[in-house]
């Protein structure tokens, strides 16, 4: 198989790498980049595990081809906290303790950052739809949605 080399921005770095046709972001990701905080669930599109922010709109990486992601610019789990200081999202799910295991954290915050983003204020009604998508075995999500609404109201204060 010939291997495909890509541009990308990823988490603010223009970054080169060389792809099969066949490999999934996720795998490039996990595999050629080594930015291993992007989970995978399901490999089905099914779980959120692997979500990232793609040209600003949320995907399940398992779903994307990494060829697909040449000239773009894709936001991990790994660029979201500015150094040694944890986004606020991140605080928060620490703070109201709205992680277990670990798996679907990753898929959870960017989904949540994605969200705050489009909807600065959401209702606990949105958060749960916005949410929908990422599955979670141990939290049974409440936590979660307190801790999205708390970091809401704190980027809105910033």
């Amino acid at each position: 198989m010939s291997r495909h080399h890509i541009n990308a921005t990823i988490n603010g770095d223009e970054t080169d790498f060389l792809c099969e046709t066949s490999q999934t972001l996720l795998d490039v990701l996990r595999d050629e980049l080594q930015l291993t905080g992007t989970k995978e669930g399901c490999a089905t599109g099914d779980c959120g595990a692997c979500s990232v922010i793609v040209d600003g709109r949320l995907v399940c990486s398992c779903l994307v081809l990494g060829v697909e992601a040449d000239g773009k610019s894709i936001e991990t789990i790994e660029g979201m906290a500015d150094g040694d200081a944890l986004h606020p999202l991140q605080q928060k799910f620490i703070d109201h303790v709205a992680l277990q295991c670990g798996i679907c954290t990753p898929g959870l915050l960017m989904a949540s950052q994605a969200l705050l983003r489009e909807n600065p204020d959401p209702t606990e009604e949105q958060i749960r739809y916005w949410l929908a998508g990422n599955l979670c075995r141990c939290t049974g999500y409440h936590k979660v949605v307190e801790a999205v609404q708390d970091a809401a109201r704190e980027l809105r204060s910033n």
